[in-house]
């Protein structure tokens, strides 16, 4: 292939996108990956530099993650607080990104019964009451007057992103997270209208949706990150899935779908794929749990071989079903023949992480020369680092700036 063909392909694949009210300067999204870079809940210039690598790097939208709608609602230590009084805080992080020439998303969940009462100083909650095995809490099931408080809570959380000035949030409605775990029927015994046939187990995600996009109007764009499959035996799979995304496409609100798969609560390297990191997960343990990880920590993670665009199969389930939104692809994307296969069979976006951990500026790599090989090797020891400071082993952290929190 000639050099002027091999760029023009480049140019097709990396042309602007529209989201909703925003327009993307390329496809490429850097996913989630909960940073740990917030140790008071707060923007930190550690923060801010870690993102602004992303956008120089070449990427269209960094996410930040994860924001916590409110403090029981955290899943793992030094998340953001998505509420009003950190708001000074965010607003430099999204002109930063700006200035970097990029947009900014910000990632807004509940935890639910992935959260532990050590991070947040109260219980689990669940749709039911359920016994978490990887983290050994029994959750309780979330009342209805909690679910119409967090309802509010993930409204509020929308209004400050785009009082702060971000481009797009995330609602996180997948990895068994708390609206996620209202999907699973392994966890979902309700018998309220919340319960049962899969209308009933979406209602909750379509309410807070629809809260969510009544508040922000068209100031900003609404993805939702949704599981397809969790790898979990009677749990969530592509059938329910694709009917939990028809019913929230229908309702006009979405922008995008960014389509995922695994969990949090158990089996997690069905979400990852490679390595599974026996040590790197004891680590973040201690006492009895540390050594139940070292005994039972294949069984409880699983176990799955790396595969590229290895979630590509399955998102294509949904390409008949979202009429109204875009769609985008996660999972083993590194190269630039991934981005252009995703594109060419008509997904509107990809995101990435842990190539992006690896290399922060892949796509200014990829766009200079086309062939150029992702040095991900999927060994997943930054899996567990979101228990410290999210970070590849083999890249230096490049913010080795300030962790104090800005207000």
């Amino acid at each position: 292939m000639e050099n002027r063909d091999i760029i023009h392909k480049t140019e097709e694949t990396f042309k602007p996108v529209q989201l909703g009210p925003i327009t993307l300067r390329n496809p490429v999204i850097k996913a989630a990956t909960s940073e740990g870079r917030s140790p008071e809940g707060k923007v930190t210039q550690a923060l801010i530099d870690f993102h602004r690598g992303f956008i120089e790097g070449g990427i269209a939208m960094t996410t930040l993650a994860y924001c916590a709608i409110s403090k029981a609602g955290f899943a793992a230590p030094g998340e953001i607080l998505m509420v009003r009084e950190n708001i000074d805080g965010l607003k430099r992080f999204t002109a930063a990104m700006h200035k970097a020439g990029g947009l900014a998303s910000a990632q807004l969940g509940h935890a639910g019964p992935v959260a532990t009462k050590k991070i947040t100083g109260v219980q689990p909650v669940a749709p039911s009451r359920f016994f978490n095995l990887t983290s050994l809490q029994t959750c309780r099931a979330i009342s209805l007057k909690e679910m119409d408080e967090v309802i509010e809570q993930f409204a509020d959380a929308a209004a400050v992103a785009a009082d702060a000035g971000f481009d797009a949030v995330e609602l996180h409605f997948g990895h068994l997270y708390l609206v996620s775990s209202f999907f699973s029927p392994w966890i979902n015994k309700r018998k309220d209208q919340y319960g049962g046939s899969i209308e009933n187990r979406t209602r909750f995600a379509k309410e807070i949706l629809l809260r969510v996009k009544e508040r922000v109007k068209d100031r900003l764009a609404i993805i939702v990150k949704l599981s397809m499959d969790d790898g979990i035996k009677g749990s969530i799979w592509l059938d329910d899935a694709t009917e939990t995304a028809r019913i929230l496409d229908e309702t006009g609100a979405v922008d995008a779908f960014e389509l995922t798969m695994g969990s949090s609560v158990s089996n997690q390297m069905y979400l990852f794929r490679g390595d599974t990191d026996i040590d790197g997960m004891a680590a973040t343990q201690k006492g009895i749990l540390k050594l139940g990880v070292k005994w039972f920590g294949r069984q409880i993670l699983g176990e799955y071989p790396y595969e590229d665009l290895y979630m590509l199969k399955s998102a294509r389930q949904f390409q008949p079903i979202v009429k109204k939104a875009k769609l985008i692809l996660l999972g083993g994307i590194n190269t630039h023949s991934h981005i252009a296969q995703a594109v060419t069979e008509g997904f509107s976006m990809v995101a990435m992480g842990r190539a992006l951990l690896r290399e922060p500026d892949i796509i200014n790599k990829i766009k200079a020369n086309p062939h150029a090989p992702g040095l991900c090797i999927h060994c997943n020891k930054c899996m567990f680092s979101v228990y410290t400071t999210t970070n590849c082993v083999f890249t230096k952290e490049y913010a080795t700036t300030s962790q104090a929190a800005i207000s």
